[in-house]
């Protein structure tokens, strides 16, 4: 496990596309299909990573508080499968269904959409406007695996509380912390 921050893809960019695999229900899915009509969560996330694991409770908390306010939600593995099995597909098919996904759960298995996100680790969280501009990138809240801080979601909630009452996000953003993207070789 390494602590791998963000990169903070800079604000004001445009979400790029993608059309990828969903691991439960086995169709295609783009980022048009999860568009919402307030914003999108874009996360990157895998299935053995403690600081995932961490949150995971939280992710579904969150995506089913604000999907009913217009957002749209959807969680991307990029991880490297061959070499890292636990981050397969039909691992992914069984981690959402274990955890109550209520968003899809896509695979990246030429990692280019992370590379178009510059996505650097898990978790690793985008919110995009309602015109797919990005607002905020970065962390969840302030707790991490051990530090003893409750998981609340409060900054990525925070994002999306602005986007909902017209406020402007705050510039101030703090990068996620998690396990690097396992690239291939």
């Amino acid at each position: 496990m390494s602590l791998t921050p963000s990169t903070m893809l800079p604000l004001g960019t445009k979400a790029p596309n993608f059309k990828l695999i969903d691991t439960v229900s086995n169709t295609l899915t783009s980022l048009k299909n999860v568009r919402g009509k307030k914003g999108t969560v874009v996360l990157f996330i895998c299935n053995h990573c403690p600081f995932v694991k961490h949150v995971n409770q939280e992710l579904v908390r969150l995506c089913n508080d604000y999907r009913v306010t217009g957002f749209g939600f959807v969680a991307i593995s990029s991880n490297d499968a061959e070499n890292y099995p636990q981050d397969s597909p039909e691992q992914m098919r069984k981690t959402a269904r274990e955890q109550g996904y209520p968003f899809a759960y896509l695979y990246d298995p030429s990692q280019e959409v992370a590379r178009a996100y510059q996505a650097a680790c898990t978790p690793d969280f985008y919110l995009f406007d309602e015109n797919m501009n990005l607002v905020y990138r970065g962390q969840l809240d302030n707790s991490r695996p051990g530090n003893g801080i409750a998981v609340n979601g409060r900054d990525l909630r925070e994002a999306m509380d602005h986007i909902l009452n017209n406020k402007a996000q705050l510039q101030d953003q703090k990068p996620s912390i998690g396990c690097n993207i396992k690239w291939k070789k």
